[in-house]
């Protein structure tokens, strides 16, 4: 384990999956002092396997993309869309729209060894990982984040202070639930049911590694994601009520259940073998009220989570990790670290959820489908195909205009900006009547 010397960091981070040691990376390249505490010891599980085109963007600001390429990892070129009775669309292929050589071509991921990768790279870069690190609470002094507080294995407490601290805690959302921050979102709240499984069919060629997404009834999914080592990821995401439906509770029950109503799934699994537990999720789409506040910033699935259909998790964990590194990195030469510096770091990410979201909850909507709407708008493949991709910070108005024909445009949560100083005082006044 490394040692650790200094006793106040520029930057400490909580937690080392992919929006913590992508900041890592970038804040210790530039030379500032960076400390990651990992409640884990990786290489540790993970769902969230298939990644997006657009995280090229990323993963090339890091300088991962030959290493990916070395890797032993799947790739992906397309994405296909499955009815239940287990007719198959066309592939679409990202290569009729990006360049084949970098956006075009992207993995999909054993998230054990891809964030075992991202997190030794981080450590290349002159950034301190101590894993098996619990962060208990966070040390603040007249407003302001300071440090944590955090304990290891053997019970020792241990006081870390930092000139920032940021967030990428995950789907826990470690400051958004002690704050009382976490905000559901008014429609999207799926639970999600997988297993794995040695030896199950795949496409031949270039759909080998296609991600594959199968309906079933009442707007339900399955996901088919192609791994190395002969293994495939197989999961479906649905309403919680129409999943227990008829009292069923057992994660085996469901997921074998819902195998019938997919033919296309039902017969890819057919000759592959069950391997490893069922596992189930539930409420998967959060938001929060900011993005941080003084001396803190959420970055990753900490900020927020969308539902996974699209597979946009790993992309904005990347995204949010450079984005807050390079935003703290000009505040540290600044000297100015205050909460109003991150009211743009802040409007960038939720732009991007927000545009994700729209598509979302069309998705889901009984009412559309990507066909119809399509075959109206021809031109609408192209900005469809972009958001998927993970394009997200596009001006998308005409699309959502004609998406509003087919299914209602959700409104858009004012949230994500930082705790200003006059919001937190306020904030203070009130919980002190």
């Amino acid at each position: 384990m490394e040692q650790v010397k200094n006793t106040v960091w520029d930057v400490l981070i909580i937690g080392a999956g992919p929006a913590g040691t992508s900041a890592a990376t970038i804040l210790a390249e530039y030379g500032h002092r960076v400390l990651v505490l990992e409640r884990e010891k990786f290489p540790r599980y993970h769902i969230g396997e298939s990644l997006i085109p657009f995280t090229f963007v990323p993963l090339q600001r890091l300088g991962m993309i030959e290493k990916l390429r070395r890797s032993a990892f799947v790739k992906k070129y397309s994405v296909q869309f499955i009815s239940p009775n287990g007719q198959a669309s066309q592939p679409f292929y990202f290569f009729n729209r990006y360049d084949r050589d970098t956006i075009a071509q992207t993995w999909q991921v054993l998230r054990s060894e891809f964030d075992q990768m991202l997190c030794e790279h981080a450590r290349e870069k002159g950034a301190i990982i101590k894993e098996e690190v619990t962060v208990k609470e966070l040390i603040e002094r007249d407003g302001r984040v300071i440090g944590v507080r955090a304990e290891d294995q053997a019970g020792h407490k241990t006081d870390y202070h930092a000139r920032m601290v940021f967030d990428c805690s995950g789907k826990e959302a470690f400051t958004a639930v002690r704050h009382n921050w976490r905000v559901r979102d008014p429609y999207l709240n799926k639970i999600a049911v997988w297993t794995y499984y040695r030896g199950a069919k795949r496409d031949p060629g270039l759909d080998e590694g296609a991600t594959t997404v199968a309906y079933v009834p009442e707007k339900g999914w399955f996901w088919y994601i192609p791994q190395h080592n002969d293994m495939v990821s197989v999961g479906v995401v649905a309403e919680g009520k129409y999943l227990s439906r008829d009292g069923v509770k057992s994660t085996e029950a469901i997921f074998q259940r819902e195998l019938e109503e997919n033919a296309w799934i039902k017969d890819h699994v057919a000759c592959g073998q069950q391997v490893g537990p069922y596992f189930i999720t539930s409420e998967y789409t959060h938001h929060t009220k900011y993005c941080g506040k003084a001396g803190l910033l959420l970055v990753g699935d900490a900020f927020c989570f969308l539902d996974p259909v699209f597979s946009s998790g790993v992309l904005f964990a990347l995204k949010s990790g450079v984005l807050a590194a390079e935003t703290v990195h000009e505040g540290l030469l600044a000297n100015d670290l205050s909460p109003a510096r991150f009211v743009e770091y802040g409007r960038i990410l939720r732009r991007g959820v927000e545009n994700m979201r729209k598509l979302v909850y069309a998705f889901y909507d009984l009412n559309f489908s990507f066909a119809d709407l399509t075959k109206k708008y021809p031109t609408a493949v192209g900005e469809v195909t972009d958001c998927l991709s993970g394009d997200v910070d596009k001006d998308y108005d005409q699309l959502w205009k004609w998406v509003a024909e087919f299914a209602p445009r959700p409104q858009e949560l004012a949230l994500g900006g930082p705790l200003l100083e006059q919001q937190q005082m306020k904030v203070a006044e009130m919980a002190g009547r």
